[in-house]
């Protein structure tokens, strides 16, 4: 098992900055060896939508919405990763999500799997 903790969330003005963090951590015992970190967000009333992807090679994506606004940046030996937002507008109101993937090993088995955090309210006021 993976736990993510997400932090940074809040309230901002429009053309604002918030730095989203995410945590992850493992249970004693258990080995998962990460490769993407990315987040999400999901917004009133729409579906969840990817922001920012990152991979353990150093590779990182951002929504053509977000770009040149927000980077993605993770520290691996700590397993963080972070989401700078600046500039930011009403319309990025939502819930921003944490998503880990990677490859879980246990009895001998190597499988994919998936994690995401509980989310962190960010509402950008006009």
């Amino acid at each position: 098992q993976v736990q993510l903790v997400e932090s940074g969330g809040g309230l901002a003005q429009s053309g604002g900055s918030l730095r989203l963090s995410c945590a992850a951590s493992g249970s004693s015992g258990s080995i998962f060896m990460i490769n993407a970190m990315d987040w999400y967000r999901q917004a009133p009333g729409k579906q969840r939508e990817s922001v920012a992807t990152s991979t353990n090679l150093g590779r990182t994506n951002v929504a053509d919405s977000v770009k040149g606004r927000f980077t993605i940046s993770r520290d691996n030996a700590k397993n963080l990763v972070y989401l700078q937002m600046n500039n930011l507008k009403p319309e990025d109101t939502g819930v921003y999500y944490c998503k880990v993937a990677g490859t879980s090993y246990r009895s001998g088995r190597f499988d994919p799997n998936e994690y995401w955090g509980q989310g962190t309210q960010v509402t950008v006021s006009s």
